[in-house]
């Protein structure tokens, strides 16, 4: 599985959609969501990354280079959020391993309230 699919899988569940809930907000189907997530798109679309971008509100030129479109590196800089910053600032530069574990670590929090 292409490492993006975890990570898509997991932005997902960390802020607590369903495949469902996705295809509804985005117009992208369940199936082809489910497909992403295990790995079987090869290259999703830079449309379909947008749509993505703004329903799990990340920046949309990290989800570019995720799955291996030229992204220059200041434009990602120019995107990270307040919240990406301090994490970054209090932790330094975080692994795309521990981001995963970090959004499953925070659905595991999330599902507990």
């Amino acid at each position: 599985m292409p490492e993006y699919g975890q990570y898509f899988k997991a932005l997902r569940e960390s802020k607590g959609f369903t495949l469902r809930d996705v295809e509804k907000k985005t117009d992208i189907s369940n199936a082809y969501l489910s497909q992403l997530e295990s790995g079987k798109v090869k290259q999703p679309s830079p449309n379909t990354l947008f749509k993505l971008s703004e329903v799990y509100r990340v920046a949309y030129s990290l989800l570019m280079k995720k799955v291996g479109y030229p992204v220059p590196d200041d434009s990602i800089n120019n995107e990270k959020s307040m919240v990406q910053t301090i994490v970054s600032n209090k932790l330094g530069e975080i692994s795309s391993d521990e981001e995963i574990e970090l959004l499953q670590y925070l659905k595991f929090i999330r599902s507990r309230k």
